[in-house]
């Protein structure tokens, strides 16, 4: 619980408070870039490391919106505004045009009065408190009543993070019992005013004498133009509505459909969840969340099912948002309001004109200078720039889901990241477009949707066939020149002889060597902390790693620590939403030593790709850590150390990599260049599986499941994989389910739930448009000869699953994971922390679908007592109803 060493309740401590905060300020203002860059990174990562905590204690307090959508806001607001500002001057000279006679100094304000609303309590809180301590002013806080508790813990995760890294005390303070007689006076008392909340809030902070930041209210009006893709114009709309049930204020509230495409508009929203009202189903729903002219506080972001029953009227379960067809644009329709909840007006329009003028005349009730939309092809530049001409907003968002493009540089880069988005003089504010570290202008942003750089990385060499490892392993000396090896092993292989196969090469070439081997099955962190004594010991100049991913693996890990024996383990574990712009930023290795990567199974693809996975036993977390500098330098994938594969390691390392290309494939940063290698690789699984578990020393099978294993890695090196491997992370953490296994238990069953064609949340990345998993597992399922081009993606969907299924029994995967021995009282105990944990790890990101954590906790319930998954289609609320079952019940249902 937060707290502050003297409770601010009264007029009296709020001024003690404050003429403690302004002497913090005046040394605070004396830091150099050097100081306040090291405060404001170490504010940011623990900010970061805290989202998850911080959402569930929003969404308890609050009772608005959705608690996994809300770890995606904090999640923003400490990557992303981190990862902006990082590098920006804020102390000092920060402009020095010599030429023109041109010096810029910048100098902090005071004390910022800033008020938190209680639809975003803790991101906005964490937003607001890193570009204060970014720009070395002092911040005070006056939460929302209702989210007092939650918005105080965020302000001091920032303040002891920043305290701990050098920030005067008292830079950051908090009202710990908010009333309107001291939020006003804090606002007298301070320098400027940050002002997020509603109309009469912000129009207080206005007239309080003190210069103020405030923003307007938005009623986003989004026009379909007739040009537009209907398919990612709707599922734009409807990933954004349905995001923290439409309470961010830049989300469309209303949209306007050209007449030649209303139908097939109608159609797809339908088609992926939208209920469309009846005239006496409209009236109600409206009149229920719009009362007296403004929304009803008790419906603001909540699910569009809630509303129907609080309206009093029927409507399905997997319902995602209702739909009002109206005609009336002025205030005396309740549809043509700002609704901050889960419903959406809907208004046909004749032609392009007329969209523009019913979108206008939205703006002006309530919503101007704020946001609006339009999707439309592009290539229509004169109706782009009259669109652009018409609307009085601040931000005009192309082929845009309002609601994660209005913030900023997720949909558009040069949007600044922002949780307080400005509406200018249209709106009655004192700046235009996202707040950030200065304001100066209303400025008018055309944000257009793009999509970021992908790329391709693999190591520099990768050698391949039997009998290659000697060959290459002579480019150590005649290449780059090295003197000194360091073999990292398991405690079998070095034991069995498989080093002598490289030590003997190397004495040949004069390198000297040493080994370590001490390596687990489940690689933990603290046998690489031992390992690395050793290596800082030997000093080597190459790290030879062989063996399975767990050897791999701890190398990668050993090789950073000797690398950079400075950086913090949990540093580099934190988990980011964009690799490009995550808080923590791994130094380039390389430095003292290559690293050399020799698989001696055929599953883990760990040779090729910019993954280790690391176990700490003191909490037994499982931790996948993530960047392109731990890419080996050379790969060695020589099947004649893959020929003694015992029949298990066979089974669970050739699933394992079926697994990784099927991810792959559905990621929503799959590309061109990663799905070619990820069908290779699925085609020869099935091709070559079957053969190399029944025939052990099948020298062709072996050959060919090596490749695929690499062809696998380079693809989800690149694409990344999903839910499937976070969900198999946490099974092999918690209940030592070999990995391969952990991965194939439940792999038909996170297909299905991928395949969904109106999935509760999609996965958010600026290259994926709709939910097509479906049609993506359809196309695996057809090049590894399941299905036709002349078969639906149904039907060959299901044959694909068969298949996957029909394989697994070949090579003995059990059907259940309790099968696999995992104790029923155990696994029930952990069930909410470990799906938990699995919405929390890394490589749930990239997943088409993005899960729920009850709907994690669903899955692996259905895979534990073996329930049928037909289909996961709409079934967000029905799971949700399930867990409310005892554990006796659910047992008892799985033996029916």
């Amino acid at each position: 619980m937060a707290q502050n060493a003297s409770v601010i309740d009264s007029v009296e401590t709020l001024e003690a408070h404050l003429k403690t905060m302004r002497e913090a300020q005046a040394e605070f203002a004396k830091f150099t870039q050097e100081q306040v860059d090291k405060i404001f990174y170490a504010a940011a990562i623990a900010a970061n490391k805290a989202r998850i905590p911080l959402a569930q204690m929003a969404y308890e307090e609050t009772g608005y919106g959705v608690m996994e959508d809300k770890v995606v806001k904090n999640h923003y607001a400490a990557e992303f505004v981190y990862n902006k500002y990082k590098d920006t001057k804020t102390c000092g000279v920060i402009e020095d045009d010599r030429a023109f006679g041109m010096k810029k100094i910048a100098e902090p304000l005071g004390v910022v009065a800033a008020v938190i609303p209680t639809t975003n309590p803790t991101s906005t809180a964490i937003f607001k408190t890193l570009i204060c301590l970014k720009t070395r002013n002092a911040i005070i806080i006056s939460p929302h009543p209702r989210a007092k508790k939650c918005t105080a813990e965020a302000a001091r995760v920032v303040r002891d993070a920043a305290e701990a890294a050098g920030c005067p005390k008292g830079i950051i303070d908090w009202i710990d019992t908010p009333s309107i007689e001291l939020t006003n006076t804090l606002m007298q008392e301070a320098d400027i005013i940050l002002a997020t909340g509603g109309p009469g809030m912000v129009n207080a902070a206005y007239s309080s004498g003190t210069p103020a930041l405030g923003v307007g209210p938005g009623n986003n009006p989004a026009i379909i133009d007739d040009t537009a893709n209907v398919i990612e114009a709707v599922n734009s709309i409807m990933h954004s509505k349905t995001f923290d049930n439409g309470m961010i204020c830049a989300t469309e509230q209303n949209v306007i459909v050209l007449d030649g495409v209303y139908d097939a508009v109608k159609a797809e929203f339908q088609k992926r969840g939208a209920y469309f009202l009846n005239d006496e189903e409209a009236e109600k729903v409206g009149n229920t969340v719009i009362v007296n002219g403004g929304v009803n506080a008790k419906m603001v972001g909540q699910p569009a099912t809630k509303i129907a029953e609080a309206a009093g009227i029927e409507v399905p379960a997997w319902t995602k948002i209702l739909i009002g067809e109206t005609e009336s644009v002025e205030p005396s329709n309740p549809w043509a309001h700002e609704k901050l909840t889960t419903i959406l007006g809907m208004y046909r329009a004749t032609d392009f004109d007329d969209a523009l003028a019913k979108a206008s005349r939205l703006i002006a009730d309530g919503g101007y200078g704020h946001t609006s939309s339009l999707f439309i092809d592009t290539r229509e530049t004169e109706k782009v720039d009259k669109h652009s001409e018409a609307m009085k907003t601040c931000r005009i968002l192309i082929n845009t889901p309002a609601s994660l493009g209005g913030i900023g540089d997720i949909y558009n880069f040069e949007l600044a990241p922002s949780l307080t988005l400005g509406c200018g003089s249209w709106g009655g504010n004192s700046f235009s477009g996202n707040l950030d570290i200065h304001q100066l202008l209303n400025i008018k942003s055309v944000a257009e949707r793009r999509e970021n750089m992908l790329w391709f990385r693999t190591p520099e060499k990768v050698y391949f066939k039997k009998g290659c490892m000697p060959v290459a392993l002579r480019e150590l000396k005649e290449v780059y020149g090295c003197k000194r090896a360091f073999i990292v092993t398991d405690s079998f292989l070095y034991t069995s002889g498989f080093t002598k196969k490289i030590e003997g090469p190397l004495d040949e070439m004069g390198i000297s060597h040493s080994s370590f081997w001490s390596i687990s099955p489940d690689p933990k962190l603290q046998d690489a902390e031992k390992g690395e004594e050793l290596l800082r010991a030997f000093n080597p100049d190459v790290i030879i790693a062989i063996g399975g991913g767990s050897a791999m693996d701890a190398g990668k890990i050993m090789w950073t620590m000797y690398e950079h024996p400075e950086e913090k383990f949990d540093d580099m574990a934190v988990d980011f939403m964009d690799i490009r712009k995550r808080v923590y930023r791994f130094k380039p290795m390389g430095q003292k030593a290559k690293f050399v990567a020799i698989p001696t199974s055929s599953g883990t693809g760990s040779e090729v790709t910019p993954f280790a996975i690391i176990t700490d036993a003191n909490t037994g977390i499982k931790w996948p850590i993530t960047d392109y500098e731990l890419m080996p330098t050379m790969s060695i994938v020589d099947t004649d150390n893959m020929m003694t594969q015992p029949k298990g390691l066979t089974s669970a390392s050739g699933i394992d990599v079926l697994t990784h290309a099927m991810e792959a494939y559905v990621s929503i940063m799959a590309s061109d260049y990663t799905d070619a290698i990820a069908l290779k690789a699925a085609k020869l699984v099935f091709d070559w599986l079957p053969t190399a578990y029944t025939e052990p020393t099948n020298v062709e099978a072996r050959d060919h499941m090596a490749n695929a294993s690499c062809l696998a890695g380079m693809a989800f090196a690149n694409a990344f994989l999903g839910l499937n491997h976070s969900m198999a992370h946490k099974l092999g953490a918690y209940h030592h389910i070999p990995h391969g296994w952990a991965n194939a238990v439940i792999l038909t069953r996170v297909a299905r739930y991928n395949a969904a064609e109106r999935p509760t949340r999609m996965g958010t990345f600026s290259q994926y448009e709709y939910p097509h998993a479906k049609a993506r597992y359809a196309e695996m399922g057809r090049f590894c000869g399941f299905g036709t081009a002349a078969d639906s993606d149904d039907v060959v969907f299901e044959r694909f699953m068969d298949g996957i299924e029909k394989l697994k029994d070949y090579i003995g995967v059990k059907k259940t994971i309790a099968e696999y021995g995992v104790d029923e009282k155990y696994f029930l105990d952990t069930l909410d922390e470990m799906s938990l944990n699995a919405f929390n790890d890394q490589c749930t990101g990239a997943n088409p679908r993005y899960p729920l954590v009850a709907e994690i906790r669903s899955l692996y319930l259905d895979a534990y007592y073996g329930r049928p998954a037909t289909s996961y289609e709409d079934e967000g609320l029905e799971i949700r109803e399930i867990e409310k079952t005892d554990h006796a019940s659910q047992a008892e249902s799985a033996e029916e």
